[in-house]
């Protein structure tokens, strides 16, 4: 490439590179609850139909976004509509402020994998654990630290480029991703007693199923696959014409399923073989499953295993968010790599810090009402900024860039058969923008 941006190697590498994007922690710690809360298979059932029409409709609109402008999120909008350059500069705003937070989480789960392997978390008593956890959490240093660890890794990647960094570790990581999720997910459905938590996982029950169920699932299929933060158009900017956008777009949500789905047989049969109670968040992953594994034969081992894929998980998902920041800088600002990378790990760094310390030291300091630096900056991106995003990019690809150029890049000019189009059509510019509306609104109204 003329501009020396970088690009995948391969059509692999970027598949692996987006699915590992969209493969976090909300798949390990978000989904098996509300799939199991809200009626199981009536939710499952949900999920994919909101996934078929809705989440492969905006991946494929941001990749197409990506390629065809070979720019990062801000410079994609730029250059087609100078008046919406503030969209794709809100992608790059996201994508920041996740990593504020996500990199803490990151930390912990470090910490996590260093206290399975030593053996301190061999106890059996969820209530231990959770004053353990809360413990850790509100600590001023020791976070920080680990936060500091998970930073490093993502400088190390990130710094490498695109071929030699991001995609390298991706086809590193993801496989082993997928094999470790299978393993703890087989030994978790062989324990006495599993079968309970199998049914609660996928049983149909339609009575749980409400509206709010609904509402779920189009959540957690926008916020998993990573969409409405810039990762999708600019890792999309990477691609070269052959690529066939149209079948990516399938396989990233797909990949992204299928670890959720696992996600779920790993953890909810183990939760119910030894009595616990099924819960969400860092709870579920931090307090719940390490008693699991206290009880558990061989617990420890798969502990180490579990901790592993979860920080494959975080760190391939923090790469791309960072990766959003590093283009921008690349592609508007014309730093080289290196600068780039480090000034945006180490701006991450600066918001991280307070963002640790508003669990302890700095609880009582609110940003908006009752919510310290890591719930507000949460609350702005899953519920404002996100869905936000998402809504500005179907209207912007449906009716200001036009499905007929849209088209055009995801054919390469009529070479690639694209016989979805109609109906992708008709999705992007109608029903994709009202369903992410609904979320949008629904998100911001009190609980």
């Amino acid at each position: 490439m003329e501009n020396g941006r970088g690009q995948w190697a391969s059509s692999f590498g970027f598949v692996l590179a987006a699915a590992g994007s969209a493969v976090g922690l909300g798949n390990l710690w978000k989904f098996p609850y509300i799939a199991g809360a809200n009626g199981g298979g009536a939710f499952v059932i949900t999920y994919l139909l909101i996934l078929l029409f809705l989440g492969v409709t905006v991946m494929i609109a941001e990749i197409t976004l990506g390629r065809h402008t070979q720019l990062n999120a801000y410079g994609a909008y730029k250059k087609l509509q100078a008046k919406w350059a503030w969209v794709g500069a809100m992608g790059v705003l996201t994508g920041f402020l996740i990593m504020s937070y996500y990199s803490v989480v990151g930390g912990w789960v470090i910490k996590y994998l260093v206290d399975m392997t030593t053996g301190a978390l061999a106890v059996n008593d969820p209530a231990a654990l959770g004053a353990f956890f809360g413990g850790f959490i509100g600590a001023s240093v020791s976070p920080l630290i680990y936060m500091l660890v998970f930073m490093a890794i993502c400088f190390v990647i990130v710094i490498g480029g695109i071929s030699g960094g991001i995609e390298k570790a991706n086809k590193v990581l993801m496989p082993l991703l997928f094999l470790f999720i299978i393993i703890v997910a087989i030994r978790s459905m062989t324990l006495p007693g599993a079968a309970e938590g199998i049914k609660w996982l996928f049983a149909p029950d339609f009575s749980k199923f409400t509206g709010a169920g609904f509402l779920a699932a189009m959540g957690q299929v926008f916020f998993s696959l990573s969409l409405g933060m810039g990762c999708m158009i600019t890792y999309g900017s990477y691609l070269d014409k052959e690529t066939n956008i149209a079948k990516s777009g399938w396989t990233i949500p797909l990949l992204d399923t299928f670890v959720a789905f696992m996600a779920g047989l790993a953890i909810i049969p183990a939760v119910f073989a030894f009595g616990f109670e099924p819960g969400q968040g860092a709870g579920l992953v931090f307090v719940t499953l390490p008693a699991v594994f206290s009880q558990m034969p061989a617990g420890q081992l798969f502990g180490i295993i579990f901790f592993l894929l979860v920080l494959f998980a975080a760190i391939t998902s923090a790469i791309s968010l960072c990766e959003v920041v590093v283009a921008w800088l690349v592609d508007q600002k014309q730093m080289d790599r290196v600068k780039a990378t480090a000034l945006t790990v180490l701006g991450i760094i600066i918001f991280a810090i307070p963002t640790s310390l508003s669990l302890g030291a700095w609880s009582d300091i609110h940003l908006l009402p009752g919510k310290g630096f890591f719930d507000t900056f949460d609350f702005l991106t899953s519920n404002i900024l996100l869905p936000l995003g998402g809504l500005l990019l179907c209207i912007f690809v449906g009716w200001v860039w036009g499905t007929d150029k849209a088209d055009e890049e995801i054919t390469n000019g009529g070479k690639l058969q694209w016989s979805y189009a109609p109906v992708w059509n008709f999705l992007i510019k109608y029903i994709a923008p009202v369903a992410i509306a609904v979320i949008f609104v629904v998100g911001l109204m009190p609980k």
